[in-house]
């Protein structure tokens, strides 16, 4: 008798590769970079003294 279950391995993706669309690699990069533009941000401010707008002239 032969053994009638199947089994699959998983796909298992790289959660640091990049990919277009609406992926969870997608939305890993797009936190990462949130992150570093906040930051950037928040350097700014203490660095120089003025908001983020002010500092670029918008305000």
């Amino acid at each position: 008798m032969t053994n009638a279950t199947k089994t699959t391995t998983p796909v298992i993706d790289d959660r640091n590769s990049w990919r277009w669309g609406f992926t969870p690699q997608a939305e890993v990069w797009n936190g990462r970079l949130a992150m570093i533009g906040f930051l950037a941000a928040a350097l700014i401010e203490l660095f120089s003294g003025q908001g983020f707008l002010h500092f670029w002239g918008i305000l």
